[in-house]
């Protein structure tokens, strides 16, 4: 018998990408999900790699608003391992998604699959590593700036299993480009597959070697980004200042005609 998670799981997926917003409980505000959360076909894909590689232990930088958490929680309970765990992190949680990601876990049916922190990666990311904790699956999608992706990817690495696979949200952007060509030129990294064309979400699915790190004090190999990516970001930056615009002008009309209603 299916477990009753993963139907639910299943059904408020569908629910989110038709209606594609979500009524905060927090404040009861509506929240546009998209573009900013990843789209089904990524999603489908952080599943299916949960799946093929068998994980029962998950990680997460950045929750969101826990579309990519069902996703990945789904193929757990496909994999159907009862000490199954999924660990997320978001320090913004409540300060720029309401809540509405531990919202939609709860709605799920999840929350005793999912451990939530509130801490910067930053922080929690080291401290996992001091407890001697394992992961088999890791998806980054938190701290997008070039310092902040690239220590989640140094730990990240150290903390999933070796030959481990590592899955990084937004490609596209130079940052993350270049946080990624560090680790496969200099930690011998590979990348198992990259999709393309989402002017919001590009990703990539990276595998940390099986042997331990064995460089001496002298390597180091110069490593470049996607200079397409630049181009690309350029163009996001635009298009994402005018989705922001229509948003704040969406909010306005609403408060306008509040007030007007009074």
């Amino acid at each position: 018998m299916p477990d009753p998670r993963l139907l639910q799981t299943r059904d408020l997926l569908e629910q989110l990408f038709r209606d594609g917003t979500v009524v905060a409980r927090f404040d009861g505000s509506v929240r546009e999900l998209f573009p900013r959360s990843i789209p089904a076909e990524e999603g489908e894909a952080l599943r299916e790699w949960v799946k093929r590689e068998g994980a029962t232990l998950t990680l997460e930088t950045g929750l969101g608003h826990g579309i990519s958490a069902l996703f990945i929680c789904e193929g757990l309970l496909e994999n159907g391992s009862a000490d199954a765990r999924h660990v997320v992190l978001d320090p913004y949680q409540v300060e720029r998604f309401l809540n509405c990601g531990l919202q939609i876990v709860e709605d799920a049916g999840l929350s005793d699959l999912v451990e939530f922190h509130a801490d910067p990666s930053e922080i929690a990311l080291p401290r996992f590593l001091a407890e001697g904790r394992r992961f088999d699956f890791a998806f980054a999608d938190g701290n997008h700036l070039f310092d902040g992706i690239f220590m989640d990817l140094i730990f990240l690495g150290r903390l999933v299993r070796p030959s481990g696979v590592v899955v990084v949200d937004d490609f596209q952007m130079p940052s993350v480009s270049r946080a990624v060509a560090f680790c496969t030129t200099n930690l011998g990294w590979t990348v198992e597959k990259a999709w393309r064309g989402n002017p919001h979400h590009e990703w990539a699915v990276l595998r940390t070697p099986e042997v331990p790190d064995e460089r001496n004090q002298v390597h180091f190999v110069e490593f470049a980004g996607d200079e397409r990516a630049a181009l690309e970001y350029a163009r996001l930056e635009d298009e994402f200042a005018k989705y922001r615009a229509r948003k704040l002008i969406r909010m306005a009309d609403r408060i306008g005609a509040a007030l007007r209603g009074k």
